[in-house]
């Protein structure tokens, strides 16, 4: 099983919580980003690009932990940037898991294995490697040859040393679906606990404009991707997420479900969108015009299939239809069954 029971109990109770107090818009995930600065220069990221005294920024470990409170969410997912480069990213991780928040502490893996030493395994813990493909794909990715072999080093010794480990991987529209197949195998053949995987995020700022995917060719690169699933593939996403990259659902963009908090703030409207920063979550959640954001509302969001927008809306069906119900339980039963 690609997340453990107590997690999906943990969730499946806080958003049943949610609709039993009739709550609209609640989060999900909260996209926390300690800092901007990397040690990685992606052509597909958006981050790096601003200028030295942002990247210099970071949060400190009782702002991370505060947002986290305020918000209320029972996942927390660390990207950056790198976050291993923060220098309380260890006391920062140890204090959300004091407060048993279930996170996924998203890393290029670079600076893992070396860091280890500072972290103790918990079921509260999971460490995120970013792995866009096989190896030629992945260090033409991240623009670095040798990054492969050093991540999969890192998942190795993580896993010797008994932490939870996933990978995220972004695909853009030069990807090949046989070699993403491949990928997969390879990945479970680790032996980490599952797989995330989600289109490109069309960052204004990233220096690569041409390989994002319009909405057509996500459905069809995923429908490729993901048809007849072999029985060893698990993916730590809603299968319904999955359905929807594939074209087989339809769903309105949940922004909020996926809050991001980070150097300037609460962003509006979502981890990929600045349309301005709020002091607090409830400033956010209620001054945020969320009606103006999602596919056929807004020019930015028409080509999104992102899971920072519609993880959220899968699990929301999950909960909320009988249709979703039974075809989430389906595929969590049944996985070769796509």
């Amino acid at each position: 099983m690609a997340v453990p029971i107590s997690q999906m109990y943990t969730v499946a109770t806080y958003v049943l919580s949610q609709k039993l107090k009739g709550v609209k818009r609640y989060p999900l995930v909260l996209m926390l980003e300690p800092l901007f600065r990397c040690n990685l220069a992606c052509a597909g990221c958006g981050k790096i690009q601003y200028p030295d005294h942002i990247l210099d920024k970071r949060l400190t470990p009782e702002q991370c932990w505060a947002a986290a409170e305020e918000c209320g969410a029972p996942m927390v997912s660390i990207p950056g940037g790198e976050p291993l480069i923060h220098p309380e990213i260890a006391k920062i991780v140890q204090g959300l898991v004091d407060r048993k928040k279930y996170i996924y502490l998203c890393t290029n893996a670079i600076l893992l294995e070396r860091k280890l030493d500072e972290y103790q395994p918990s079921k509260y813990l999971t460490f995120s490697i970013h792995m866009d493909g096989l190896k030629d794909e992945h260090d033409l990715a991240v623009c670095r040859d040798g990054v492969y072999d050093v991540a999969v080093k890192a998942i190795k010794a993580a896993l010797k040393r008994g932490h939870r480990v996933t990978t995220n991987t972004t695909l853009f529209d030069d990807a090949n679906p046989e070699r993403v197949r491949k990928f997969f195998d390879d990945m479970m053949a680790l032996g980490v606990e599952g797989m995330t995987i989600s289109p490109g995020y069309s960052y204004q700022k990233a220096p690569d404009q041409q390989h994002f995917l319009k909405r057509e060719r996500t459905q069809e690169l995923f429908s490729k991707i993901l048809a007849r699933p072999k029985p060893g593939w698990q993916f730590n996403q809603s299968p319904l997420f999955l359905d929807f990259l594939m074209g087989r659902r339809e769903y309105q963009c949940t922004p909020w479900g996926n809050p991001t908090y980070n150097v300037f703030g609460w962003q509006k409207p979502c981890y990929l969108l600045q349309e301005g920063y709020t002091t607090t979550f409830r400033e956010l959640m209620d001054s945020t015009e969320w009606e103006q954001y999602g596919t056929g509302r807004n020019e930015k969001c028409a080509d999104c299939m992102v899971h920072c927008g519609y993880e959220a809306s899968a699990v929301e069906d999950t909960f909320s239809t009988a249709s979703g119900f039974a075809r989430t339980a389906k595929l969590t039963l049944l996985p070769t069954s796509r």
